[in-house]
């Protein structure tokens, strides 16, 4: 059976003098009861309120009669209901648990959303339309469009966002220096995320990348994990004879090396000899996905260092916006896009695709070229800012010709 035991306090005690409580509230008290269930006992809070209010002409059980030893004046009768409020807090030890319990949830939020910060996820949208794109060029009828088809794609993706979290991740730890001045909202150099977890990301990203392309057993897959550790590797890590990045010539003809040549032609070959087992080809689409890729690539390799000119210049890296300035190198990525968008309208105006897909290409790479055309007149070449945002917007126009390149056949 549960008890109660009150503990008596001075407002409490007033109830035996007889003092006037007229228009006054006792103050709240708490006090503790123990609960007895079996053998064991718990501790619940008690908050008791006592309230009186004034019941004039009742009769009460505290009635008392005063007199006025000095004046001979009589009182009223003063008649006081005291009303007893008990009201259960939760226990210290449930609370404890709850906080516990919502610290855990926020912290799992926080790192997810620091992992994606991690992860440049542009960047990943980018590689993702770029796996699609580069896996459609093997259709060659709709009845190609099957579940096989959807278990070559899944080969191809998920490998691919492992050697991305590890080439994002390695450029991060050795630029940290260099992303306080021109990124300092990155994980790492915000320190949002600490170093040792981000080398453990990066470590277990390697990983996992190799063991999913060993397990599946594509050759070109393997080729592209390969060829990319190296070249991403050698463009980032600070040892003697690589950290290529430092040299602008080299820098750009890395990344036009992978996105032009290594992504297309190994994803396409993943999906025409290891899935589809047929003999390898070059089709016109896979050729002008090549040609577009050429000039959009340079025009990435480009731009990405517009906004970072600040920190390049105290570390040393002599980059093209270094040497040209940065609005020179601003018109020549735009230059260099527009040519690229140009390249996939004659392409699509051209091919022996049916008439509607002819105009879908056409018109779809004019409304981007036009786009991009548009947005130039909001950029602040010597604002970082605006810069970096004009590069991310880049790669979403990307994302929308990745769709155009399957359909110039």
């Amino acid at each position: 059976m549960d008890r109660a035991y009150v503990i008596s306090s001075p407002n409490v005690s007033l109830l035996k003098s007889g003092a006037n409580f007229w228009g006054r509230k006792l103050s709240t008290k708490s006090f503790y009861y123990p609960s007895c269930r079996g053998s064991k006992a718990s501790e619940n809070k008690i908050n008791v309120q006592i309230q009186y209010y004034p019941l004039k002409f009742q009769p009460s059980t505290f009635n008392h009669r005063y007199k006025s030893i000095e004046g001979g004046q009589k009182y009223a009768e003063n008649n006081t209901k005291y009303v007893v409020k008990a009201v259960t807090v939760p226990s210290s030890e449930s609370e404890s648990k709850s906080s516990n319990s919502k610290n855990t949830g926020d912290s799992i939020k926080n790192f997810l959303a620091v992992l994606y910060q991690f992860i440049y996820p542009y960047a990943m949208y980018g590689q993702f339309a770029a796996t699609i794109s580069a896996t459609l060029l093997a259709v060659e009828k709709l009845s190609d469009i099957s579940p096989l088809f959807f278990i070559g794609l899944l080969q191809a993706l998920s490998p691919h966002l492992f050697l991305d979290v590890y080439v994002n991740g390695v450029n991060q730890v050795f630029d940290l220096e260099i992303d306080k001045i021109n990124k300092p909202y990155l994980p790492l150099a915000s320190g949002k995320l600490s170093f040792r977890n981000c080398v453990f990301i990066i470590a277990s990203s390697l990983i996992l990348c190799f063991g999913l392309h060993l397990m599946i057993g594509s050759p070109a897959l393997i080729s592209y994990i390969l060829l990319n550790f190296i070249l991403w590797t050698g463009y980032s890590v600070n040892v003697p004879f690589l950290r290529w990045k430092q040299y602008p010539v080299v820098s750009a003809l890395i990344l036009f090396v992978s996105s032009t040549f290594i992504f297309p032609i190994t994803n396409f070959l993943h999906m025409q000899t290891f899935v589809f087992k047929r003999p390898v080809v070059f089709p016109r689409s896979l050729i002008v996905s090549i040609v577009f890729m050429g000039f959009y690539s340079i025009g990435l390799a480009l731009s990405k260092d517009i906004p970072d000119i600040e920190g390049d210049k105290q570390h040393g890296i002599d980059s093209f916006s270094m040497r040209l300035g940065q609005e020179k190198v601003f018109w020549i990525c735009v230059f260099l896009f527009e040519m690229a968008f140009g390249i996939v309208f004659l392409a699509g105006a051209t091919s022996s695709s049916p008439f509607w897909i002819k105009i879908v290409t056409s018109v779809g790479s004019f409304a981007l070229a036009s786009i991009l055309w548009y947005q130039t007149k909001y950029v602040d070449v010597t604002n970082p800012a605006s810069t970096r945002s004009f590069y991310s917007f880049n790669w979403k126009l990307l994302m929308g010709a990745y769709f155009l390149l399957p359909l110039t056949r």
